[in-house]
């Protein structure tokens, strides 16, 4: 009867360790399927870092051409402001120079006037000179007294006459240099647009590489944050390993333990 009785529970210690193999064959193959899904994940994480590490030096690129286009940008402005520096100079400078002309075109009709007159003048004199031609024993020292007048106005005349020439050259300069200056102007113009065509480029090529920019930016942020998730799920996969592992370890040695009791009972 002892032994029929320990045949029985040799029967249940069998039975039990096919359950507990059973146990542990299906542990086995989740912890195949557990590993196998975490080769996966890290195969898919290496592959995001090195996607992330594409992105950061396209973007670290990009950095550098924005960085070189604001710079252009900045060096156009520049001359932009330059050119209208320039521009409000050359205008100064015609408005003098007008300001001028219009000086001496009014000092020339002053003059003018002034030569009419005494032209006038002299026509009178030359009248009164044909009438006091009987008188002229009579009024020798007064003819004389009109001829030195006569010299002197002569005199006054000659010296209007050339500074009327000087300031018809003068005009003449001032009409040259008026018409250099508006070339000049028209130059600046014409450039200054070209440097505004430019600068609105630049800003156009500038916008689309902000906005590309913080797309860029936007799916670096997207991808760390799946990277994140990732690790955790890494981390708690591996915690999850280990805690399997234990529960292995534990049943090994529970294995161990019931083979020596197996051991035992079979001895006796």
């Amino acid at each position: 009867s002892i032994i029929k009785k320990q045949r029985r529970e040799l029967q249940l210690l069998i039975a039990e360790l096919k359950e507990r193999d059973r146990e542990l064959n299906d542990m086995v193959a989740v912890h195949q399927r557990h590993i196998q899904a975490w080769e996966g994940d890290r195969h898919q994480i290496l592959a995001l870092a090195e996607r992330c590490s594409l992105l950061t030096s396209e973007l670290n690129d990009k950095n550098t051409i924005i960085r070189s286009l604001t710079k252009r940008l900045k060096f156009l402005e520049s001359q932009q402001n330059d050119s209208q520096a320039t521009l409000e100079n050359t205008q100064q400078k015609f408005k003098e120079l007008t300001q001028k002309v219009t000086d001496s075109s009014v000092q020339c009709q002053a003059l003018e006037e002034k030569n009419q007159n005494l032209h006038c003048s002299v026509l009178e004199l030359a009248v009164k000179t044909g009438q006091l031609q009987a008188r002229e024993q009579e009024l020798l020292t007064m003819l004389r007294l009109k001829d030195d007048a006569l010299i002197e106005t002569t005199d006054y005349i000659t010296e209007f006459t050339f500074k009327l020439k000087k300031l018809e050259n003068a005009l003449r300069a001032v009409k040259s240099e008026d018409f250099c200056l508006n070339r000049e102007q028209k130059e600046l113009k014409l450039t200054l647009k070209d440097l505004m065509l430019q600068t609105n480029k630049l800003k156009d090529v500038l916008s689309e590489k902000m906005e590309e920019n913080s797309k860029q930016q936007e799916e670096i942020l997207h991808l760390k944050h799946q990277n994140g998730c990732l690790r955790n799920k890494l981390a708690l996969a591996v915690e999850i390993a280990q805690r399997k592992d234990e529960l292995y370890q534990f049943a090994k040695s529970k294995q161990a333990r019931i083979e020596k009791e197996l051991s035992s009972l079979r001895q006796v």
